[in-house]
């Protein structure tokens, strides 16, 4: 039996070892495939990035599909039912890294274009990909530098949808219309090293520390809103001491991070974190990483062509959502774009045996076709 278009390409993807920063070989295969269909493609090198900038097109609006070649390691191999980078269909799934996260969203994408173009190939606006090697790692030379390559020279996107496993239970029950914004403190507070019998002539760090942690973890920081809950502050990372038992340390590392929504800014955030921190009269050094802001598209063109597009196959509105990690989304938002994310299930994204149901890429290719047909047909 002859694999579907879709199929046949998510299988040539995910066949190839793409794991962060490396590309294999399937931005070369999509790029051949949009070049038949009259694109303009633009790549981008940043480092060890591969990045590419294809469009069709000169008019607005300018829609465009964002995704990553890139996947995350297959951990140990011989936990897989079969080798990760075999594609191979399983009881209806197609097994393999990246099958969910997210190479079958890009076949989706190229052949929902293909057919699109094949019906409408004088449609108004512009189509375009912007396509990255690198979102599952540092994403430092990924999709940020595409976009601020974009905004240097005024090439704005209007509306974008991105490829990133948003579903559930099945494809499209779940579109997320925005994310959190990420922002991570690490903390060092001084002290003075010294034996434990003799604390008077130490100053444990750690002790000094504690009750302001303690602060920090129970401070409500917003009541969120209809679209994002209230912002969250976890510790994921400490440390302090040499290993003896008999020894107070002179130095404590905390790291912590911020889950917030658009209640809240960084910059108010950093404000309050300082304010806690110098009331229990701390010596310490902080240092900032701003992951993303969090974005939200509540309303616009983008979002009813969506949720039209998922109720036309599903025969069902999804459910529109916020949570999750970060994605590079939250790049594309600055721009001022529409965004949403839109993608198969989840489940098992960076698991072994990680694998996506066949029948959903059919129908996640019929979501794709039908926005752009709501959009620009």
């Amino acid at each position: 039996m002859t694999d579907s278009p879709v199929l046949a390409l998510a299988k040539d993807l995910i066949s190839r070892q793409s794991v962060t920063p490396e590309d294999a070989g399937c931005q070369e295969m999509m790029i051949e495939r949009l070049q038949a269909l009259g694109f303009s493609i633009e790549t981008m090198v940043f480092e060890d990035t591969t990045n590419f900038w294809a469009r069709r097109g000169t008019e607005a609006p300018l829609f465009a599909f964002a995704g990553h070649t890139d996947v995350v390691p297959a951990g140990p191999v011989d936990q897989w039912h079969t080798p990760p980078f075999r594609p191979t269909v399983i009881d209806g799934h197609l097994h393999g890294r990246g099958a969910a996260d997210m190479k079958g969203s890009l076949a989706c994408m190229v052949v929902a274009v293909e057919r699109f173009i094949e019906q409408n190939p004088n449609h108004q606006g512009s189509i375009a990909f912007l396509i990255t090697s690198d979102e599952e790692g540092p994403f430092i030379n990924g999709t940020t530098r595409v976009v601020d390559t974009l905004m240097e020279r005024s090439e704005i996107i209007d509306m974008c949808i991105v490829g990133e496993p948003s579903s559930t239970n099945f494809v499209g029950d779940v579109v997320k219309n925005g994310r959190r914004g990420s922002i991570t403190g690490d903390l060092t507070v001084k002290g003075t090293q010294g034996h434990v019998a003799y604390p008077h002539l130490a100053n444990n760090p750690v002790h000094r520390a504690l009750p302001a942690l303690a602060e920090l973890a129970a401070t409500q920081w917003d009541e969120g809103n209809e679209f994002f809950p209230p912002t969250s502050f976890q510790i994921p990372n400490l440390a302090a001491g040499t290993g003896a038992s008999n020894v107070i340390p002179g130095e404590f590392t905390v790291q912590f991070n911020f889950r917030f929504s658009t209640e809240l800014t960084d910059e108010e955030i950093k404000r309050r974190v300082h304010s806690t921190l110098d009331a229990h009269g701390l010596d310490y050094d902080l240092k900032w990483t701003l992951s993303g802001h969090p974005f939200l598209t509540d309303t616009g063109d983008l979002l009813t062509a969506v949720v039209k597009a998922v109720s036309d196959v599903n025969h069902k509105e999804p459910q529109l959502l916020t949570t999750g990690g970060t994605s590079d989304g939250r790049f594309i938002a600055k721009m001022g774009a529409q965004v949403v994310e839109l993608g198969p299930v989840n489940a098992t994204i960076h698991k072994v045996n990680e694998c996506v149901n066949v029948a959903d890429l059919e129908k996640l290719t019929d979501m794709y076709q039908k926005t752009l047909e709501n959009i620009l047909g």
